[in-house]
């Protein structure tokens, strides 16, 4: 870990191939984690431990509440923090080697069977692996608005996390199930896995720690408290308009993730054919990043985020009201075709992020808060995902959901969460980021008036 540059200037025009690099492998980790546990925990949770549907979407729940109320303190602690590694590199030493340890417990199968204690069990645990991703994830979203304030070159930079990100995704989507299936019995594939995954996330992190200077803050921003921080925020009606489709995007997208495999395994009767949708739909993801991006510097970051998530709306409804009409393999296209959209939501909400900062820094005298608007950023998608998850186990058990035995309104259920229920988050969410204002234009104004 370098120490910081007392001589650095706080942000700088040009990126470096070593940071663009190094900082963009810092999402490998955090995506992977965010995929397993989409993709794989509630299947692990109601058909490998057997904990109930409801039970199991309420764990998730809990644990990404908790995981959304540990962002902000975490985000405005580490705005504060002056130490010669710098504000965000030890939270995220820290949470890295907690998350090892964290993934390597909570896809090991306890002992005990009685439902109430694997519930508390299990909240606990979870609860701790997701502290411990909030210390990565946190400090680490935090330094994008630090090491550029050039308005394509963080598009640019987060081009790079981005595709990371999709690689981290591809490993985490695509690997689970081949690492589980190599060990006997089951449940020791599962706990070998997460520890697997634990120490992706664990390398990932440190290559960031060690690449990034960060630059240096000799002072603190004003106390004026938690509280009132915060409060601030959320009055700031530009942010509120990229923040609020954020959440909505992340609930559709949590909803379909966790019921993918349900779909494939008992829609399909075909498991292993979800290992190869996943593919198709983070390959096309992955390879529509450059794409996306040069597109944004025509038409701006909001269209495309809009065209990519109406892309999005329309692959998953098909897929999942006439994936049993188009078979198994037009699914798959289908689901490939999905992709080109979900591209645009690993780029654009988080190069549309710093020039919210930058905005806020500019009528707040300077005084930049990175921190707390990432932390508040994650809040909300958190929360998003935890309504997400938990709707995913309640309306499985709603619709009589019982592992390895479904019946047609189980079937139905299935149905509903692959498609039309996310939908709904999906429209909620573009109709909301219409009244997004800031564009290149904007933007260039914006400082033009700044420097005058």
């Amino acid at each position: 870990m370098q120490p910081d540059d007392p001589k650095a200037e706080s942000t700088i025009t040009t990126v470096s191939k070593k940071i663009k690099i190094g900082f963009g492998i810092g999402d490998l980790g955090g995506n992977l984690f965010f995929t397993v546990i989409g993709f794989y925990l509630l299947y692990f949770l109601t058909d490998i431990v057997h904990l109930s549907a409801a039970l199991a979407g309420t764990v998730l729940m809990i644990g990404k509440i908790w995981d959304a109320v540990t962002d902000p303190v975490t985000g405005y602690i580490s705005d504060r923090t002056r130490s010669r590694w710098g504000r965000r590199r030890p939270y995220m030493f820290v949470g890295a080697i907690i998350s090892f340890f964290g993934m390597g417990l909570m896809f090991t199968r306890p002992t005990f069977s009685s439902q109430l204690p694997l519930f508390a069990y299990l909240t606990f645990l979870y609860c701790l692996l997701n502290t411990a991703y909030t210390l990565v994830n946190i400090p680490y979203a935090a330094l994008l608005p630090e090491l550029t304030d050039d308005y394509h070159q963080r598009t640019i930079l987060t081009g790079y996390r981005m595709s990371f990100a999709v690689v981290g995704t591809f490993v985490g989507a695509g690997a689970v199930m081949p690492l589980v299936n190599l060990f006997a019995p089951v449940e020791l594939g599962w706990t070998v896995m997460g520890y697997i995954m634990g120490a992706v996330m664990l390398l990932s992190t440190l290559i960031t720690i060690w690449t990034i200077k960060e630059p240096a803050h000799p002072e603190a921003p004003g106390e004026k408290g938690l509280v009132r921080t915060f409060a601030e925020t959320l009055r700031n009606r530009i942010f509120l308009s990229a923040l609020i489709p954020w959440t909505f995007f992340i609930a559709g997208t949590s909803m379909v993730q966790g019921a993918l495999v349900y779909y494939f395994t008992y829609i399909f009767g075909n498991e292993g054919l979800f290992q190869v949708a996943l593919i198709f739909l983070l390959s096309t993801s992955l390879l529509f990043i450059p794409l996306w991006v040069r597109i944004s510097q025509k038409i701006g970051k909001k269209q495309c985020y809009i065209i990519g998530m109406l892309i999005m709306s329309a692959g998953v409804l098909v897929f999942s009201l006439l994936g049993e009409t188009i078979g198994p393999m037009g699914a798959v296209v289908v689901m490939a075709i999905a992709g080109t959209g979900l591209s645009t939501h690993y780029v654009m909400p988080h190069a549309i992020l710093p020039d919210v900062v930058e905005h806020d820094a500019i009528h707040h005298g300077n005084v930049r808060r990175e921190g707390v608007f990432s932390s508040m950023w994650t809040f909300s998608s958190k929360i998003g995902q935890a309504f997400a998850l938990a709707l995913n186990g309640w309306i499985l058990a709603l619709f009589s959901y019982v592992p390895n035995e479904q019946s047609a309104l189980a079937r139905i259920g299935i149905k509903l969460l692959c498609g039309p229920i996310p939908v709904l988050w999906y429209i909620a969410g573009i109709l909301i980021l219409r009244y997004y204002p800031i564009d290149k234009a904007y933007y260039a104004a914006m400082l033009e008036e700044h420097k005058g």
